[in-house]
């Protein structure tokens, strides 16, 4: 498969991925672009071992999970304010709302979360975070309750 069928077909599925990890439009583009670019570099060392999907994904949950540690070693707070003001992109309200649930999250359960909404198969959603799939299926159901009740505490 060629580098840019693989970006034109995962592309949209990385960023909403990446978005729910840090609920920040642009730092989600860079991370995207950035998971795009490590795809790109190491793309003739993928050996099929599993999908295509699978490695991409676990490239961008990698990348999304680096740039949270280096948001803990450099917190928001400490930097300007005009540099953390919350841009408003035209994102519907209730999804805008996921995404500020979703980011408030544990990492794995933020990753696994993430990628059930991208439509990941379960079992490629276990490999790619190492547990087993019934325990994934057991985690998805939590997170979802845990989702709802925010929902529903928040009138949606």
């Amino acid at each position: 498969m060629e580098f840019e069928s693989i970006y034109k077909m995962y592309w949209d599925r990385i960023f909403r991925l990446c978005m729910g990890f840090v609920n920040d439009y642009d730092v989600a583009q860079d991370l995207a672009q950035e998971t795009f670019i490590i795809v790109w570099q190491k793309l003739d060392t993928f050996r099929n071992e599993s999908g295509i999907g699978t490695w991409i994904f676990r490239i961008a949950s990698n990348n999304c999970l680096r740039q949270i540690e280096k948001q803990k070693r450099f917190p928001k707070s400490e930097l300007p304010s005009d540099l953390t003001e919350e841009k408003q992109y035209s994102i519907e309200p209730r999804i805008q709302f996921l995404y500020k649930c979703i980011a408030e999250l544990p990492e794995a359960e933020r990753i696994i979360i993430s990628l059930e909404l991208e439509d990941v198969k379960q079992a490629e959603i276990a490999k790619i975070v190492g547990l087993s799939e019934a325990n994934t299926r057991v985690k998805i159901h939590r997170i979802k309750e845990k989702l709802t009740q925010k929902f529903k505490q928040n009138g949606q």
